[in-house]
């Protein structure tokens, strides 16, 4: 008996087409119920005709907790204007919660979770006010951000959307016991530190024949979030801090790129980094001796590890032959208000409450996350939060050395894009440094075209 043929979709445009439309009808879904949700009225009008602003936070334990304690302390001395606190609804996403919202016009006055890479989304749909209105923005974010950093906030049309609040810098987090015993005294600095360290760090312990012990882990699949993690911070540091694009111009086709690609290319070839799903936290369970990670580890790895565990945080190796600052992913989250607030000012003033110096102080305490501040790791109201987080004081000083992502919409097709050459070259090997960067950017700009095209 023969099996019958299952029809395949060979077209790469036909299944493009199938899965935005899957996308379409999943976003009216979430429209559906943020427009049903009686707790998602932005604006209530009360009787005793006080200003009423909702507010929508991310939907992690940590902050949660910290936006109820500022939403009570603002209420507590703002009787004209009440906030509600709100949770972004669960989704598959923040960003496809926000966009069905801003369809539907049901969003919140104010949402502390956006995410960079959707602002042209945003913006586009005409869903954010431009903070650039408000006669003092300027004054206030000029004294926060870093200059140089400041402008990759910045929108296409020149304005300011998103208000820049927090950071996640990208970094190593090391088992310093592990270190000492193989020899590696100092941290590695370049590629070519790096590898050294990882051929004393990757060890079979048992004699049986099979690697149990190595360099580091990333998880092998091509997701295209797994390269924010790899690919994608390795690249800001080894460009001196660019990322995909200048402006609409695709510029990731270039040296850094592909110095990144050999570089794990190597790791790979080597077995210093597994070519395989681990289970659990490997690090912790010493198995790892690096991990690369962002300042949210340390509680865990505070909490789970032994008494004897030792680890300590380094920057991003770079090629042998960089010279400057090292830059890495900042992973940044911002502070928007929505073009349906009939009370901009109000949302305004509220923002400006949100990032306060004592409430990103809170932000540290509670949340275990860096304010995008400048000088934080010298500013003598942090100083005794950071006497007794020492770990956290690397983080810091990296924060003023990050970038984020581009705000382009086909930004995540393009990473999966990166995430497919990636697979082939730098875990596999069947692929040249220069061939998949190379490819990768012919992909990057046909998926761009198409969607425009569209």
């Amino acid at each position: 008996m023969t099996k019958k043929k299952v029809k395949k979709f060979d077209n790469p445009l036909i299944v493009k087409r199938i899965k935005r439309l899957l996308k379409i009808i999943s976003l009216t879904f979430i429209i559906l119920f943020v427009s049903c949700s009686k707790d998602n009225k932005t604006f209530q009008k009360s009787e005793d005709g006080k200003i009423r602003l909702t507010y929508w936070c991310a939907s992690n334990t940590h902050e949660i907790k910290l936006a109820r304690l500022l939403v009570s302390e603002w209420n507590d001395t703002h009787k004209d204007i009440r906030v509600k606190i709100q949770p972004i609804p669960a989704s598959k996403s923040s960003e496809e919660v926000l966009l069905a919202a801003i369809a539907g016009k049901t969003t919140p006055d104010i949402c502390s979770n956006m995410w960079s890479g959707a602002m042209d989304d945003f913006t586009s749909s005409g869903g954010l006010i431009n903070f650039d209105r408000f006669p003092d923005f300027f004054d206030y974010i000029r004294k926060r951000v870093p200059g140089d950093l400041l402008e990759f906030f910045r929108a296409s049309d020149g304005q300011y959307y998103q208000l820049p609040w927090k950071t996640n810098p990208t970094m190593i987090m090391y088992n310093v016991k592990m270190f000492r015993e193989a020899g590696v005294i100092e941290e590695p600095r370049t590629y070519s530190e790096f590898l050294e360290a990882a051929k004393k760090l990757t060890r079979d312990l048992d004699g049986d024949g099979h690697l149990d012990q190595w360099m580091c882990y990333r998880d092998i699949n091509p997701i295209w979030w797994q390269r924010l993690f790899d690919y994608y911070p390795l690249y800001i540091a080894a460009s001196g801090g660019k990322t995909l694009f200048d402006g609409s111009e695709i510029i990731f086709n270039n040296k850094a790129s592909v110095n990144v690609f050999r570089f794990f290319q190597k790791l790979y070839k080597n077995g210093y980094l597994p070519i395989t799903a681990l289970q659990g936290d490997n690090f912790i369970l010493g198995k790892l001796a690096t991990n690369i990670t962002g300042p949210w580890n340390i509680a865990h790895v505070e909490k789970f590890k032994t008494e004897d565990f030792e680890y300590d945080i380094m920057p991003l190796p770079v090629p042998d032959d960089y010279n400057g600052p090292v830059y890495t992913r900042g992973d940044h989250k911002n502070i928007s208000i929505f073009s349906t607030t009939k009370h901009p000012e109000a949302a305004w003033e509220f923002t400006k409450y949100l990032i306060s110096p004592e409430n990103d102080l809170k932000l540290l305490e509670i949340c275990t996350q860096l304010p995008l501040r400048k000088n934080l790791a010298e500013d003598p109201l942090y100083q005794p939060y950071f006497q007794e987080n020492p770990k956290m004081r690397k983080f810091a000083e990296q924060a003023s050395y990050t970038r984020g992502v581009d705000g382009v919409s086909d930004l995540k097709e393009i990473f999966d894009g990166i995430s497919q050459e990636y697979e082939m070259c730098a875990i596999y090997g069947v692929k040249t440094p220069e061939d998949a960067v190379r490819d990768a950017a012919k992909r990057a700009k046909v998926i761009m075209e198409w969607n425009r095209s569209r």
